[in-house]
Formats: C-alpha cells, sequence, structure tokens
C-alpha cells in the first residue's frame, strides 16, 4: 500500500468515525457521555484537518473549486430557506 493510499484511507476512516460520533452525540440521552462524544468529534475533525492538508500539500487531494455563481447560487438557496 502506497503512502497515498494509506493517507486516503486515514482521512476516510476519520471522516466515517466523526459521522458516528455525532449520531452518537445527537441520540445520548446521558449528558456526560454525550460530552465526550462531542469531544471525540473535535478530535476527528482535527484529525481530518491535518490529513487533508497534508494530502493537500502533496497534491494527492484537489478538490475542484465551484465558479463563483454556484457558490453564489447555493448561498441563495440556503438563505431563502432560513426561517424568519
Amino acid at each position: 500500500m502506497t503512502d497515498q493510499e494509506k493517507l486516503a484511507d486515514f482521512l476516510s476512516s476519520e471522516k466515517k468515525m466523526a459521522s458516528n460520533y455525532d449520531n452518537f452525540a445527537s441520540e445520548c440521552v446521558n449528558i456526560t457521555l454525550r460530552d465526550q462524544f462531542i469531544k471525540l468529534l473535535a478530535q476527528g475533525h482535527d484529525a481530518q484537518t491535518q490529513l487533508f492538508q497534508t494530502a493537500h500539500a502533496r497534491g494527492w487531494y484537489n478538490p475542484e473549486q465551484a465558479p463563483e455563481s454556484k457558490i453564489s447560487q447555493a448561498y441563495q438557496k440556503y438563505t431563502n430557506q432560513q426561517p424568519k
């Protein structure tokens, strides 16, 4: 397995764990346990950021930049859906 494949696997795993922690926290009755899941979620996001930045710096992860017009469209769409 190459370094690029390992990094992609690590990033994918962190994304899945963050999704699980988010679900667990939102459905947790015990507040202390919920707070621990939220801490784990924050740590997972930090790890994802570091992995992404490493992959991006090496040219292994290059998300496509959206055109300004699509960003404006999305902004308008979701701004109009906010409760008033």
